[in-house]
């Protein structure tokens, strides 16, 4: 392994730990907070916006930043998601990921944080979510 691909795996390590801590520190990882947030009807708490707002913020620097380089700060290929079409298919993940959010309160990034309490639900989620993945994927080739 050479010097800069064990630099990639330490920096993409600390990425990821940042990110998990903030999901922490945040409450995205606490499913009841999730829904908290998700309903309006009910004893509604705004918190989560204020989380959401920022990392939008955050996000629309880091990719102002981004816009035109040819190269990342570790020197690796820039790959920038581009405009895309609106399809069927686009819409109905779409929907089906905001309905699993919002009967559970988990998504991705939270609910692999959330496996590091050992929570069934969080091990109910990511195995359910793995097999959609399998199923997407054998669904493609």
């Amino acid at each position: 392994m050479s010097r800069q691909s064990s630099f990639e795996i330490a920096a993409a390590a600390a990425a990821g730990l940042v990110f998990g801590l903030g999901l922490v520190v945040s409450g995205m990882s606490n499913p009841a907070k999730v829904l908290a947030f998700l309903d309006l009807a009910g004893p509604w708490d705004p918190s989560l916006a204020l989380v959401m707002g920022g990392a939008i913020a955050v996000g629309a620097v880091g990719f102002a930043f981004a816009r035109g380089r040819a190269t990342s700060v570790l020197g690796l290929d820039m790959r920038l998601p581009g405009a895309g079409v609106i399809d069927r298919r686009l819409v109905a993940g779409a929907a089906v990921f905001g309905v699993g959010w919002g009967l559970v309160g988990l998504c991705p990034g939270p609910a692999f944080v959330a496996l590091s309490t050992g929570s069934s639900q969080a091990i109910v989620f990511a195995v359910a979510m793995l097999a959609g993945m399998a199923l997407y994927t054998k669904g493609e080739s």
